[in-house]
């Protein structure tokens, strides 16, 4: 599922026609036996669509449709569906001259698919009656989606001062935090203008000390908070974790002057991207726990699972670097280097989990 946040965090789906009946569908196909399923569905949204990015190795879900095949038999598939946060579109692609391709607001996408299944995958991915309720007007310009603030938090809110707004930093910060991860993957991906990705994940880390700076004054200044103070406090450091980790990424990746990534590295960023997309989700959800607190009960889930998943994505790409270069000569500082890189990765997605550990205490606490 091809996707992208624009600036003002509005997500949009990309959509292709099918070859034969030219209905709106996801880039998909079939894979061979040696093929890992993701790494697969990358190769398709690039010949079917002409999209390049970061692909998370966790399918979001899956669904079923029916196709008819040459032989006139119509079978079932079952189709995984991955997230591929898209970095680049080829002007011209492999079969350009055989689809349309589109890109659609997560309402219209869900309308224009055929598939019940998928269409639900397609709203899930971040609910409309969500989105439609974190719209408001922002006070911090790096904010793109805001949240509506319920009858309980309301009442709070009138008795903080003008800049204790605890909501606006938050979404402010987790802005920066999903921004730095698209950088990242970019730095991963791409092999030039690696000077200008590092440079963008600095200058997101700063505007993240700024926010959580400018959170750490409010919460001595206020007297009455939304939450705990601990948990404010906790919850803020949680999310500046994962973009310090981000920078000391990419300042390895420029201190080493590294250019050949290992799938693996691939695969734990794109873990780190979809994460980031979930915390982007789940933090203006918190201005009213009470109504929320299952959609961030399944939010928290999917952190913890995708946290699960980069472990062993960890350690299979440490030994398989281990295996690669432990007999060539001056193997023992190629590994050592791609440790560090593998550690900080690592990280990245550890610190997404501790953002999800963070939530769900809140909606312990008030939901």
């Amino acid at each position: 599922m091809p996707y992208r946040t624009t600036g003002n965090g509005v997500v949009s789906i990309l959509l292709v026609t099918s070859r034969e009946s030219k209905r709106w569908v996801v880039p998909k196909g079939n894979r061979g036996s040696s093929e890992v399923p993701h790494i697969a569905a990358a190769l398709e949204a690039e010949e079917e669509a002409g999209v390049r990015g970061a692909m998370c190795p966790i399918p979001l879900g899956q669904y079923r449709y029916r196709k008819r095949r040459k032989t006139g038999a119509s079978l079932m598939f079952d189709v995984d569906v991955y997230p591929l946060a898209v970095s680049e579109e080829m002007p011209d692609w492999k079969e350009a001259g055989e689809r349309t391709r589109r890109w659609f607001n997560l309402s219209e996408a869900a309308d224009m698919v055929e598939e019940p299944d998928l269409a639900n995958l397609i709203r899930s991915f971040n609910a409309a009656e969500f989105s439609k309720a974190t719209k408001r007007k922002t006070i911090i310009s790096v904010v793109a989606q805001k949240s509506r603030v319920g009858p309980m938090f309301a009442w709070f809110q009138r008795l903080l001062p003008t800049t204790g707004d605890f909501f606006e930093l938050f979404e402010s910060h987790s802005r920066s935090v999903v921004a730095g991860a698209d950088a990242l993957g970019r730095l991963f991906r791409e092999g030039g203008a690696r000077e200008e990705h590092i440079r963008e994940i600095n200058e997101r880390e700063h505007d993240a000390d700024n926010i959580i700076r400018e959170t750490l004054q409010t919460v001595r200044r206020t007297f009455l908070t939304p939450f705990d103070r601990g948990a404010i406090t906790s919850l803020i450091n949680a999310m500046d974790d994962a973009i310090d980790e981000m920078q000391s990424a990419a300042n390895a990746v420029d201190l080493y002057d590294i250019t050949d990534f290992e799938p693996e590295m691939a695969d734990m960023v794109g873990i780190a991207i979809d994460s980031a997309r979930v915390m982007a989700e789940a933090i203006p959800l918190l201005r009213d726990i009470s109504n929320n607190g299952g959609r961030l009960h399944e939010l928290t889930e999917r952190l913890v699972r995708m946290e699960s998943h980069a472990d062993e994505v960890h350690r299979a790409g440490l030994k398989s670097a281990y295996r690669r270069h432990s007999a060539e000569p001056g193997g023992a500082m190629a590994f050592t280097v791609k440790r560090e890189i593998y550690k900080h990765l690592e990280r990245i997605v550890d610190s997404f989990e501790d953002i999800a550990n963070e939530i769900d205490g809140l909606v312990i606490d008030h939901a």
